[in-house]
């Protein structure tokens, strides 16, 4: 059972986890100052995939490097490596869920590669190059901003965005914290994560996922928000029962820019353009869907014009008849990472404690951290809980669930909450009264950003 998943650990972790932390070390340091230290690290990797389809490419590559020749073509098998180690703990993890609840996953197809952008993603590759070589120790504020015009000529081509908005975050946060040296404490894992992944997207023709087109009814689980001082998102998981008799795990996103200022429920006003959406969560309703984008990882493509809302559903009622036995989509592979998993859970006759529940001797971490103040869970609420829906996820190395939806008894009489109620604005009395106040903020910086578009 699901207790028995949360209790195992899969044979190689930790090993898998220390040739990784070797690797990203390095990265600090920088691969122009390889030390034996750091040269035994990564001939420690190259030996790991002895055996392996990339034996071959990784031994070679390290021992360039190592040697002091960086190319693009080196740091590429590099972030590979890197990748792959980490697809493995990946699969292992979630190997262990999906075996204790008896679901199957399906398959990865490759899909077809798209059109490279040629010279703008090999600045890219430059810039990541320059930031190897100089490790984080050594990126100043020149370095950070290395690759400013890689970027703008990235996000002019469709194409080209994915990689654009990675590489403009990734930077951001380097000329925040430069000049690095000055550091107490540096983001290793973060900053190696960001680097790979970017590097991996700026090889040519890096494929994308496929999209096709999708019917059936979409019944919400829960919602996942996430408010950035510029940006909200919700993200719904559900389950997508098909015409044909399927019942598929998918999540569907929508998400709207915004100002610092808007935050906590009235951060629900910017995602006015997704009436059906919002209603459906406010209301706990299914989504009749007719022809909405399906792509393989298991995202819907939201569509406002292919939903319609639906009948009232209870989402613990689905979750324990339809959640077990539901098809799960594969990961995409740069999605094959620990930090990504999000298994949507229901979790009952636990205990709850203040930061965990107790699931008969096998006791799972509470992120009370991630519980959004634009919904009406709290964590007195939680502690307070007898049923959860949740995500699970791989945090710090331990498993943690993040509640998207509760069940409790609150002065002897029962309550249920989930994040999303309060997607029509907010239920509870003194939470309405200060969005309301809110609200006119909203409506005041709408009105001059409107203005300012006329002129």
């Amino acid at each position: 059972m699901i207790a028995d998943a949360l209790r195992a650990h899969p044979s190689g972790l930790d090993e898998a986890f220390a040739l990784i932390d070797g690797l990203d070390d390095t990265l600090v340091h920088g691969l122009a100052r390889i030390d034996e230290e750091r040269a035994a690290a990564l001939e420690s990797l190259a030996a790991a995939f002895t055996g392996s389809p990339l034996a071959a490419r990784v031994t070679d590559a390290i021992g360039k490097i190592v040697a002091g020749t960086v190319t693009d073509e080196h740091l590429a098998v590099l972030a590979g490596a890197r990748s792959a180690l980490l697809g493995a703990v990946h699969d292992a993890l979630l190997g262990g869920l999906d075996e204790a609840h008896g679901r199957t996953r399906a398959p990865w197809s490759v899909p077809a590669a798209p059109a490279a952008s040629g010279p703008l993603l090999a600045g890219g590759r430059s810039w990541l190059r320059e930031l190897a070589i100089a490790g984080w120790r050594g990126v100043d504020h020149e370095v950070a901003g290395g690759g400013a015009q890689t970027v703008q000529a990235l996000l002019a081509d469709p194409a080209g965005r994915r990689l654009a908005v990675l590489l403009d975050g990734f930077a951001a946060e380097l000329r925040a914290s430069a000049p690095v040296a000055g550091l107490d404490r540096i983001p290793v894992r973060r900053w190696a994560d960001l680097w790979s992944r970017a590097l991996l997207l700026a090889q040519e023709g890096f494929p994308v996922p496929a999209a096709a087109p999708a019917d059936g009814r979409f019944l919400l689980l829960g919602v996942d928000l996430h408010e950035h001082p510029t940006v909200f998102r919700a993200q719904a998981h559900g389950l997508l029962e098909t015409p044909g008799g399927e019942v598929r795990l998918v999540r569907a996103s929508v998400a709207a820019a915004k100002v610092d200022t808007i935050s906590g429920p009235s951060a629900w006003r910017m995602l006015a353009a997704f009436p059906v959406f919002r209603a459906a969560l406010a209301g706990r309703r299914a989504i009749e869907i007719t022809g909405m984008p399906l792509i393989t990882t298991g995202d819907l493509l939201w569509d406002e014009t292919c939903a319609v809302t639906g009948e009232a559903v209870d989402p613990f009622a689905v979750a324990r008849v339809r959640l077990g036995t539901a098809i799960a989509a594969p990961a995409a592979p740069l999605d094959r990472h620990p930090a990504v998993i999000a298994e949507p859970v229901l979790l009952e006759g636990y205990t709850a404690g203040p930061e965990s529940f107790d699931l008969g001797g096998v006791t799972v971490a509470v992120d009370l951290d991630r519980l959004p103040e634009a919904g009406p869970i709290t964590p007195a609420l939680v502690a307070a809980s007898t049923a959860c829906l949740g995500l699970l996820r791989w945090e710090s190395g331990r498993w943690a669930v993040q509640p998207l939806a509760v069940q409790a008894v609150v002065r002897k009489k029962p309550v249920v909450a989930h994040t999303g109620d309060w997607a029509l604005g907010p239920t509870e009395a003194k939470a309405a009264k200060a969005e309301a106040a809110a609200g006119t903020a909203v409506e005041v910086l709408s009105e001059r950003a409107g203005r300012l578009l006329r002129k």
